[in-house]
């Protein structure tokens, strides 16, 4: 499936106006149904609808499940396809086929809301909910030097081949402790390109991510620390801004979490222990860990 799409426009400029071919970034919905249940009584039901840009579909499957607490393991996972519609094109409907151990509590899927940022919860409930379903707080030893973390966003605007041709899409890559891009997903939706990059690290038997880390080339949500904090992601870094619910859940998972992370500079909101400032300014300036 294609991550653009053709179109014809006409571009305005001082006094002139010219058609030109454009390319929009592609947006269509996406089903996750699961088939679940013993094996001599299994059921089908439909778990999410988002619109999302197609590819990599499977992998933004498993890292939904996976952050919203139905998987723990690539074992959990019998099959996972597309409903096709017809004979030469995939339709927009997965459905994911559970190993008949896992059991799937609809009743709490259902209660919770926190993956909204707008769902009403306060941050309170919201991060209590979260705490629910991870293992605690983030113990790890991964550390990034400044000039490390400075120099991955200008590697993940290299690795954005489909932002190149839009403008119109979100990343979300992994690096390792040597500053080095390992995956890139990208989507239209933040979320959703976040689950891909978790999905394609859950089936590659990388979890829980403890020695990596994340950037975002959008803000960060609330949502976004907590898959973050469902993986094990210690590190989690953006281009944009953090709003406060995710500061306060990051400090209570005691993930690293930095933001502005453009232009030369960023700005360190929780745990900054994992970021080695001696090489890049001066001991008066490094906060006390």
């Amino acid at each position: 499936m294609a991550l653009v799409a053709p179109v014809t426009v006409y571009k305005v400029q001082c006094n002139t106006v010219a058609e030109t071919p454009d390319l929009l970034a592609v947006e269509e919905p996406l089903e996750i149904r699961l088939g679940f249940g013993p094996v001599d009584a299994r059921q089908q039901r439909s778990l999410a609808i988002t619109m999302r840009t197609p590819g990599h579909d499977e992998e933004l499957a498993f890292g939904f499940l996976l952050t919203e607490g139905i998987i723990q393991q690539p074992a959990d996972i019998i099959s996972c396809r597309h409903c096709v519609q017809d004979a030469t094109k995939q339709g927009n409907v997965l459905r994911v086929e559970l190993n008949p151990a896992v059991v799937v509590d609809w009743q709490r899927l259902e209660r919770n809301t926190f993956t909204s940022s707008s769902c009403g919860l306060c941050g309170k409930a919201t991060i209590e909910a979260v705490q629910a379903l991870t293992p605690g707080r983030l113990a790890s030893s991964f550390q990034l030097s400044a000039d490390q973390l400075l120099a991955l966003p200008h590697q993940l605007r290299d690795a954005q081949r489909a932002f190149a041709y839009t403008g119109g899409l979100h990343a979300a890559a992994l690096f390792d402790k040597a500053g080095q891009l390992l995956l890139v997903r990208e989507d239209i939706g933040r979320h959703n390109a976040l689950d891909k990059l978790i999905g394609a690290a859950f089936w590659k038997g990388w979890l829980p991510l403890t020695q990596y880390g994340v950037l975002l080339s959008g803000r960060i949500g609330v949502e976004l620390v907590q898959k973050s904090w469902m993986a094990g992601v210690p590190l989690l870094a953006a281009v944009g801004a953090p709003s406060s619910l995710a500061v306060q859940m990051a400090f209570e998972a005691g993930m690293t979490l930095v933001g502005f992370l453009r232009d030369e500079r960023f700005n360190l909101y929780t745990s900054p222990e994992r970021i080695d400032l001696m090489t890049h300014v001066n001991d008066e300036a490094v906060p006390n860990h």
